[in-house]
């Protein structure tokens, strides 16, 4: 394990990796006079990671050498809305008004418009992310680039396709018919629409590949999520005290949209569980359910058929969320299926401890196992449990309640592996490493220093102080 004071200057970790980055993307050979330009398609800026994602990528790229646009859908109600979130990055995106999470016949019409909308703007990079706007994308990318007469040929347009698994909707979305629908239709997307797909985790990368069969091994491009850490800190007080949570209670806390692949379900039934355990915790326990959705309503009434209401606070969708972490003792997951969950992430970045459901890209965060234990798992930053066992669930999270002190060290070995390996900088630095080798850009990188390097550069540091 890292000195103790390497584990609480996870700041200077990322002050120093940022430079590393900034050196790295000023090294590297201009290809062309001219910048790339890249469409970038999400169907909805809806709450959660992915419209984060996009975001960083449309504002982050190098502006010299990318010029990118970004087209979006509509968010339905009962979703919250981050169209803010690109207004203070200075992103004005696109909307298409007809392109929505559901499939539906106005699907037809979306195709058009963003056909239309690539003959406007001539993109050399056409970049999908999340199903439905890889679906509606990727058929309006091939279009785009078949319909041209030197296509008689066989010369269609030079644009490349690029479609980012933020999760996937192969398993606890839809039915089974449905769903098999949805894998058949993947597989000719991967086959016939796209050069390249990018997936935020090996896990990922095996499920969709391996298991579920969709795309050629050569097409991946793992490039894990990036968080932008300057958005943390430690300031405390605000959110609790909004909440009424006292200092000598445990605050246990959720952060995702209400709907059924989340399974906020299941932490209420992990609440119930505890409450009804003969021996009490050192420190009563409060659950926080941070987020909005449709299931809202019917989450209240389970929480009070259950007899939890008063330990369970519903704050709602919040826009200064990331400030909220700190207020949070332990930060958990229940999800059904998951990429990598960014709220897990976001958590770490803030020093906190995590208990999950080992589902998806859930591992690939968790650094390194250590033991196993009354049916749960217990890793660098947190523990697991599996999916939709409320027994080991209420195990694994009482095992951190009842250990402050293992939550702290858990904290900040997560703060120090997102600092290393999962700042923003290096997301956008990844991301266009892909255009650039898609379009056969030749160009030179500074090395990215590994976490001893960055370690054994902030000993030095302290040494000399």
């Amino acid at each position: 394990m890292a000195p103790p004071f390497i584990m609480n200057n996870a700041v200077g970790a990322y002050s120093l990796s940022k430079r590393f980055m900034s050196r790295r993307r000023d090294n590297e050979i201009q290809s062309s006079d001219s910048q790339v330009r890249v469409v970038r398609i999400i169907d909805r800026l809806n709450i959660g990671g992915p419209a984060k994602h996009v975001v960083w990528l449309t504002a982050g790229l190098a502006a010299d050498s990318f010029e990118t646009t970004l087209i979006v859908g509509t968010v339905p109600e009962g979703e919250g809305d981050m169209g803010y979130f690109a207004s203070r990055a200075g992103v004005e995106p696109v909307v298409i008004s007809e392109m929505s999470r559901e499939l539906s016949l106005r699907d037809a019409l979306v195709v058009w418009k963003l056909f239309r909308q690539f003959r406007q703007i001539k993109p050399q990079i056409i970049h999908t992310h999340k199903a439905k706007a890889g679906a509606v994308g990727r058929l309006a990318a091939a279009l785009y680039k078949w319909l041209t007469p030197s296509a008689l040929l066989l010369r269609p347009r030079g644009c490349r396709i690029v479609h980012t698994f933020h999760g996937h909707i192969f398993h606890s979305y839809y039915g089974p018919l449905k769903t098999r629908l949805f894998i058949l239709i993947e597989r000719f997307l991967a086959r016939f629409c796209t050069d390249q797909i990018v997936v935020i985790s090996e896990q990922q990368r095996r499920e969709i590949c391996e298991t579920y069969r969709i795309g050629r091994p050569a097409q991946f491009r793992v490039v894990p999520l990036g968080v932008d850490l300057e958005e943390f800190g430690d300031r405390q007080g605000a959110f609790r005290e909004d909440l009424g949570i006292g200092p000598d209670e445990m605050a246990v806390g959720i952060v995702g949209r209400l709907c059924e692949v989340k399974n906020h379900a299941m932490l209420l039934e992990v609440a119930a569980r505890m409450a009804q355990e003969p021996t009490e915790l050192a420190r009563p326990v409060r659950f926080v359910v941070i987020g909005d959705g449709h299931l809202r309503a019917a989450l209240e009434r389970q929480a009070r058929d259950l007899s939890i209401a008063d330990r369970v606070l519903f704050a709602g969708f919040r826009e200064d969320v990331t400030s909220n972490y700190a207020d949070l003792d332990v930060v958990v997951l229940t999800s059904l299926n998951e990429g990598t969950p960014l709220t897990l992430i976001e958590a770490m970045a803030c020093g906190r401890a995590v208990v999950s459901t080992e589902v998806g890209g859930v591992v690939d965060v968790m650094g390194e196992r250590r033991e196993a234990r009354d049916g749960f798992a217990i890793w660098d930053h947190g523990v697991t449990a599996p999916s939709q066992d409320v027994e080991a669930f209420a195990r694994a999270l009482r095992f951190m309640i009842e250990r402050p002190e293992l939550c702290r060290e858990m904290g900040e070995r997560g703060r120090a592996f997102v600092s290393m390996r999962l700042s923003k900088e290096r997301l956008v630095s990844d991301v266009e490493e892909v255009y650039r080798g898609l379009l056969g850009i030749e160009y030179k990188k500074a090395p990215v220093p590994s976490a001893e390097a960055l370690i054994q550069s902030l000993v030095g540091k302290e040494s000399r102080k």
